[in-house]
């Protein structure tokens, strides 16, 4: 147990090691999120959840769905490293893209919440608008359920 600590230890005090990982996960991440909203259907946060890679052979999906997840969990480890001041990156931008990845209970209600911001909502629209697609469908923001609009008298 101590040698792996004093590993890690080693490994996370190169400057260098920390600049590169950076430099690559800033590089990939840019790319990666608007790949991902450019590929998104108009209609994801209105339609019903599709299945992932529906038609494939089951073995096909299981696997392409660990992979992901794989990476999912992956990036989002390197997003909170990224978010740690004085450490260089994009982080908050790969926990984004691994949020958007993983599959976990709630996924699409969260994704929705974090969509409906303005900022975000914005962003990812311009993205969209760039490469020639439709903005996002079903981003409004619904009236609070507790407010009642009373009658004029």
């Amino acid at each position: 147990m101590e040698t792996l600590t004093a590993t890690l230890r080693q490994v996370l005090a190169d400057d260098a090691w920390v600049l590169g990982l950076a430099v690559v996960t800033g590089l990939a991440t840019v790319p990666l999120t608007a790949w991902v909203l450019v590929l998104m259907p108009e209609d994801y946060f209105v339609a019903d959840a599709r299945p992932f890679l529906a038609g494939r052979p089951l073995w096909l999906r299981v696997l392409a769905t660990v992979v992901k997840n794989l990476a999912a969990s992956v990036l989002l480890a390197l997003g909170l490293v990224m978010t740690v001041p004085g450490i260089p990156g994009q982080g908050l931008l790969t926990l984004f893209v691994g949020v958007l990845l993983l599959d976990f209970p709630g996924k699409r209600a969260l994704e929705r919440r974090l969509f409906q911001l303005a900022p975000v909502h914005r962003v990812a629209n311009a993205v969209r608008a760039r490469f020639k697609r439709a903005p996002l469908l079903g981003l409004d923001r619904p009236a609070h359920p507790h407010a009642t609009s009373k009658p004029a008298d």
